[in-house]
């Protein structure tokens, strides 16, 4: 009895160890599964965010897999391109689709820019081979950084030839002086007369590059400003140059208007406001100077009777050295820089120009910027 008790007993502890195993097996497989479907949630979610990164992506992405047939593109590729291509023979620009076949051919990265035509824009291919056979292109539009890069050359060569005009003329105005010195002392004073023009006129031209470089880098905006005070004392200064040249020089500022901001700033962008009003204005003309509150923002307004600006000039006045009429310009001491100088401030003061113009009627220019609030 002994004996067969025993091995009932170790028949049973087999038993219980075999069913342990199976529950441990079971638990097992249990947490096996549970941890596959923490990593395929975890996977998932690392996809989301990696789809969503490349959807947000205003550079284009194209990858092309080893047969040549799109793996993967996002929206700004169909931005850039007008169209996804089912593969590298269906990539225009046909510059991009070069750059695409180099790089899978040569294992190495190809660059590439070309010009599109609607609207006319300029894009950069980056081509890059990635393993093991495939092919990621990486499409920015690069427009806008060409334009800044035309303004930088244009704004050094615009600058080297505006210095060197009156340079060139002090020189010579100079040496004239000392030959007359010494063989006509008469015509003396007319020389001297040159060089002091020439001089305040290269003088205004390099502070003007100075405000602008200044502006360039911001306003600072800690006073509160009385713009109708600004305009004001502005038009006073103004007065003597507009009497000179037979301009009628008219100020309404109905109500004081408050702005947080600079007033040595705002006080440039009414003086060269004036400034281009008067100089640009016949005698016999006038020039209307307003400040005025619309909702809340206030409005500066300087409307001239004078020569008006071409309708395809518009858009371009307010660029560095940028002149309607260079050869009046120049005669009448201004640097091109002016109105340039009246945007940076306006927008530094969160604010934008406006204009309007007619040809041989005037031109009106607004400045809108925003009001402080009174209860702050």
């Amino acid at each position: 009895m002994v004996v067969v008790s025993a091995v009932a007993v170790v028949a049973l502890l087999g038993w219980a160890r075999a069913r342990e195993a199976v529950r441990s097996g079971e638990r097992d497989a249990a947490e096996l599964r549970a941890r596959l479907d923490r990593e395929e949630r975890a996977s998932e979610r690392e996809r989301a965010v990696q789809d969503l990164i490349l959807r947000s992506m205003r550079d284009g992405i194209l990858l092309v897999g080893g047969d040549g047939r799109t793996a993967y593109a996002n929206p700004a590729l169909e931005t850039h391109l007008g169209g996804v291509p089912a593969g590298v023979g269906g990539l225009f620009p046909l510059a991009l689709r070069t750059a695409v076949e180099t790089a899978a051919r040569t294992r190495r990265p190809e660059t590439v820019e070309v010009e599109v035509n609607a609207p006319p824009r300029w894009l950069r291919g980056h081509a890059i081979p990635v393993d093991p056979d495939a092919v990621l292109l990486v499409v920015s539009d690069v427009t806008e950084a060409r334009r800044l890069e035309a303004v930088r050359r244009d704004f050094v060569a615009n600058a080297s030839h505006e210095l060197k005009t009156p340079v060139a003329t002090i020189r010579a105005a100079a040496e004239t002086l000392q030959r007359a010195l010494r063989e006509d002392p008469g015509a003396a004073p007319r020389f001297a007369a040159q060089l002091e023009h020439e001089a305040l006129r290269l003088s205004r031209i390099v502070e003007d590059l100075l405000d602008l470089s200044r502006l360039e880098a911001g306003s600072e905006l800690l006073e509160r400003v009385r713009l109708d005070e600004v305009a004001g004392e502005e038009a006073s200064r103004a007065r003597v140059a507009a009497e000179r040249g037979g301009v009628r020089l008219h100020v309404e500022t109905p109500s004081p208007i408050v702005l947080r901001g600079s007033s040595r700033d705002l006080a440039l962008l009414v003086r060269n406001l004036l400034d281009n009003a008067v100089r640009h204005t016949r005698p016999g003309g006038s020039v209307e100077v307003s400040v005025t509150r619309r909702d809340a923002e206030a409005v500066l307004r300087v409307a001239d009777t004078g020569v008006g600006i071409p309708e395809r000039d518009r858009e371009r006045i307010f660029e560095r050295f940028y002149r309607v009429d260079r050869a009046r310009s120049r005669e009448t001491g201004g640097t091109g820089l002016g109105l340039s100088i009246v945007k940076h401030v306006a927008e530094n003061h969160g604010g934008r120009v406006e204009v309007t113009s007619e040809l041989g009627v005037g031109s009106t220019f607004e400045v809108v910027l925003p009001i402080e609030d009174e209860r702050a």
